[in-house]
Parts: C-alpha cells; sequence; structure tokens
C-alpha cells in the first residue's frame, strides 16, 4: 500500500489528488434544517428533505455546492520534467526502491531527458482580490499556472508564496470584480464521524462534487515532520490536489491531499490538510512568500511503554529528550537529557510526533511554557523559542559527480528524522540517473561510513570520496528509518 500525492503520467497530464467519497444509506443521517454559512455573508438554509416516519434524511448537500462551487477553482500548470523511464525497472524483481519512488513523487522513475508537461490540481479562493489556496506540490516547479473560474473565465496565476514541509502553497490572480469565496472554517472543532463534502477537479472533471464522514483527525502517515492529518473516507483521485474538504456549515476545513492506495485509485481512505494550520502559515506565505518556524534544539524519541516504566512514568506519553543542542533556546531554559516533554505552550504532548509541530508553529522569539518530567516530578520552565536557520548544501561533483546533494544533520533534521544525535552527513537530494540513485541512496538517508570510514563532518564526506579515486567503488553505510544498510556506488 503506498501514499499518493501526484501522478505523472505518460500522456502529459500531472494528474494531482483530493478527497471524498458519497457513501449514503438509507436510514443515517438528521432529519432537520440545516444552516450553512455563506461565503458572501450571513447564512444559507438547507431545505428539509421529508421522510417516511421512522426514516432519517441525509443532509442537503445540493445547497453547499450551489453557494460554494463558484469558489473552487481548476488549476493547470506547465513544468519542466524528466521523462519518464521505459521498459522495466532498473531495480530489477526487487521493486522496494521503485515503489519507494512512485510512493512519494508518484509515477515511474525520470530517466530520460526533460521536457514540457502539463499538470492539473484544484485550489479554492478565500479573498475577494484573487488569492488562492492550494498544495505545494500543484505548483512546483510550474513555468505557467492558468486558473479556471467555474464560469469559465481563465486567468495567469502568480505564486505569492509556498511551503513544502505543509504542502500549501498560496497564488494570485487579477480578476476584473470580486470574486466568490469559501471561508475558513474551525478544524480542531471537527468531529470524528462528521459528514464533510469536496469540490474538486478529478481527471479534469471540473466541479465535482462528493461527500463522506471524517474517519479520524491528527493522522502520521510519514508525509513528515508535520503530519497532523484528516482522514476521510472521501474518493480522492488525480486532479483533486489543493481542492477543500467543507463541513456542513459552509467552511473550509481542510485541503485534499493524499491518498492511501495500492493501485493509485481511491480505497476510501484519504487525507486533507487541517485549516487551522492553513490559517497559520497565511500571513507568513502572503507577506514573506515562506514560512519562517520555530526552534528549540533538542532531539527526541518516542516513549515506549518499557522507556516509560523505567523512567517511572505511569504511561507512555510525550517526548523523551535524547539530546540537547548546547547554547540553543533549549539549552538555555535548563532543559536536559532524560527529561520528558508532556506540554508545550500549554498544549498536552501525547506523542513525541505532536512537538515538532507544535515548535513549527511558534513564532521565533515568543517565550512558552514547556512542561517537563524530570526524575519522576513534574517542572515547568520558561524557553524562548528560537528560529530554524537555513542550512547551506553541498552539491558532490569535484571528483566525478554522484548525483548527492547532502548537507550536516542539524538538530531539527534530527529531530524530523527521530535521531538520536546531530552526527553525520544527510542527502536531501539524488538526482536521477546518477551513480547515487542507481545505488539505491535515498533522500533522507543519514550516512554513517564511507568505505568503512566514519563520516561525521563535511570534510570526512569529501575526503573519503576524493581518496577512493575516480575508478573505485564508494561502499556507503547509511542510516534508514530505524536500521541500517551498505549500499555500493559504482563511478
Amino acid at each position: 500500500m503506498t501514499i499518493e500525492k501526484g501522478q505523472t503520467k505518460s500522456t502529459g497530464m500531472h494528474l494531482l489528488i483530493g478527497v471524498s467519497l458519497i457513501s449514503l444509506l438509507a436510514g443515517v443521517g438528521v432529519s432537520e434544517v440545516i444552516e450553512h454559512s455563506s461565503p458572501h455573508g450571513g447564512s444559507v438554509q438547507a431545505a428539509e428533505v421529508k421522510s417516511p416516519a421512522g426514516v432519517q434524511s441525509l443532509p442537503d448537500f445540493a445547497a453547499l455546492a450551489k453557494k460554494l462551487g463558484p469558489a473552487v477553482v481548476n488549476v493547470a500548470t506547465t513544468q519542466m520534467r524528466k521523462t519518464a523511464q521505459q521498459g522495466p525497472s532498473p531495480f530489477g524483481d526487487d521493486d522496494s526502491l521503485d515503489q519507494f519512488w512512485q510512493r512519494f513523487f508518484g509515477g515511474r522513475l525520470p530517466r530520460g531527458p526533460q521536457q514540457r508537461q502539463k499538470g492539473l490540481g484544484s485550489g479554492f479562493i478565500i479573498d475577494r482580490d484573487g488569492t488562492i489556496v492550494t498544495n505545494y506540490h500543484v505548483v512546483d516547479d510550474a513555468e505557467k499556472i492558468t486558473v479556471t473560474l467555474s464560469d469559465g473565465r481563465s486567468f495567469d496565476g502568480k505564486v505569492l508564496g509556498k511551503d513544502q514541509k505543509t504542502d500549501i502553497a498560496v497564488i494570485k490572480i487579477s480578476a476584473p470584480q470580486d470574486l466568490p469565496t469559501a471561508p475558513l472554517g474551525d478544524s480542531d472543532r471537527l468531529e470524528v464521524g462528521e459528514w464533510v463534502m469536496a469540490i474538486g477537479n478529478p481527471f479534469g472533471l471540473d466541479h465535482t462534487v462528493t461527500s463522506g464522514i471524517v474517519s479520524a483527525k491528527g493522522r502520521h502517515i510519514g508525509a513528515g515532520p508535520y503530519d497532523d492529518f484528516i482522514q476521510t473516507d472521501a474518493s480522492i483521485n488525480p486532479g483533486n490536489s489543493g481542492g477543500p474538504l467543507i463541513n456542513l456549515r459552509g467552511e473550509v476545513i481542510g485541503i485534499n491531499t493524499a491518498i492511501f492506495s495500492g493501485s493509485g485509485g481511491n480505497i476510501g481512505i484519504g487525507f486533507a490538510i487541517p485549516t487551522n494550520l492553513v490559517k497559520e502559515l497565511l500571513p507568513q506565505l502572503k507577506d514573506k512568500g515562506k514560512v519562517v518556524r520555530g526552534f528549540v534544539g533538542v532531539t527526541i524519541q518516542k516513549v515506549t511503554p518499557d522507556l516509560a516504566d523505567s523512567l517511572g512514568m505511569k504511561q507512555a506519553g510525550g517526548a523523551l529528550v535524547a539530546d540537547v543542542n548546547k547554547g540553543g533556546p533549549a539549552d538555555r531554559a535548563g532543559i536536559k537529557t532524560g527529561d520528558v516533554i508532556v506540554e508545550f505552550d500549554r498544549k498536552e504532548i501525547k506523542d513525541s510526533g505532536d512537538l515538532p509541530l507544535q515548535v513549527a508553529r511558534t513564532a521565533p522569539g515568543k517565550t512558552v511554557q514547556i512542561k517537563v518530567l524530570r526524575n519522576s516530578k513534574e517542572m515547568t520552565l520558561p524557553l524562548a523559542v528560537g528560529e530554524v536557520k537555513e542550512t547551506k548544501e553541498i552539491v558532490t561533483s569535484a571528483e566525478g559527480n554522484l548525483g548527492l546533494t547532502v548537507q550536516p544533520v542539524t538538530p531539527e533534521i534530527a529531530e524530523s528524522l527521530g535521531l538520536d544525535k546531530t552526527e553525520g552527513i544527510v542527502i536531501t537530494a539524488v538526482e536521477p540517473g546518477s551513480p547515487g540513485d542507481d545505488a539505491g541512496l535515498q533522500q533522507g538517508d543519514v550516512i554513517s561510513a564511507i568505505n568503512q570510514r566514519p563520516v561525521r563532518t563535511v570534510s570526512d564526506y569529501e575526503r573519503a570520496i576524493s581518496e577512493a579515486g575516480k575508478d573505485k567503488s564508494l561502499l556507503f553505510l547509511v542510516k534508514r528509518g530505524q536500521g541500517s544498510l551498505f549500499l555500493a556506488l559504482k563511478r
């Protein structure tokens, strides 16, 4: 089974994903008059459906589609991409690496020359001036963006800001008149089992309306350190990405983004980005074009039942501090290795995955209260949140191009990868068709050694490659996930 976020088809259509499944059963629903908020103010009253005695009616999605449909747009892009490989997989019968590529990037592994390809996704208008929210992966690397409204008018789109880590982008069009808008709701109020509706452009079928329910909240699907998805049983198909997930009050409570699938088609497990996360990032995306995130300076790990028992905790929970960045915000606040962070800025940390998300959502410079367990006793410490610094990446080239882009493991990278220390070099990109790609090296691999020599710094990395000579194979030892493996790279 794979997580799909977008697909590039051989036809040239870059079909991207969204959410919703119509699952209507007799005797399910509530017979009542439903009030829906209008994007233009006031409310829209959905007509009550008369049902036979003892049979409840379903929600009236027609009123929602009529009012919010005009705010949903088609986002078409043109970009330069590598052409897909032809023939059998280069990974042979063991296609785990091929599956990795398809899971995170969609489609077959690029191998051929670049060519211009078209992409298709969805979005929705949040401001009458033409501001539109969509997914990062819908507009990433786009040379041209064309936004088509529900009335058929088309406009050139411009990217105001985008954030890869949360898969959110904001684009703008210049329209000659006020545009219909979709209001952003409070996704924290959403409850499991609640009815939702999606509007998007699956497979280019404009303004397709589907419905379903919320299956779960706070899902972590391995998309990144800031996973916090709404899961629905809604049908997500290529072209829906960036479209709205709407509650019965007529509010957007999620951006349709990904599906869980073994075939690329919908099996009733879809994911959307909560709008509360979107609302927090919108000001920065519109004003700065990027997101500046908070930084604490700790390496954390999950508290297992065994660890909880050894730490004297009644139950597993929180984030165990495995290391503290010397001189960082946490170090200055007095946080120590072995502390368990159970609360950050008055928000409970139920699991280690909750902490990076809460830190990232906190503005640099803000002082927050952190509650920790130390030797089975609770302590509350004030901490001034720092700012994540961009780290310069290094591209291997001097002694023969390996096709690898690498950088030192910073505390924030260690935190996001679940590493217990900040030593080593992490691979941030692998060029398709390069020796590094052929060897099976992947983005996110942490290089521990080359030719059995430890690699802790950039100098170690470059020295090992240089000393091996141009014609000698390189034996990489990398940490991937919770394990390590050797990979042979031939130049």
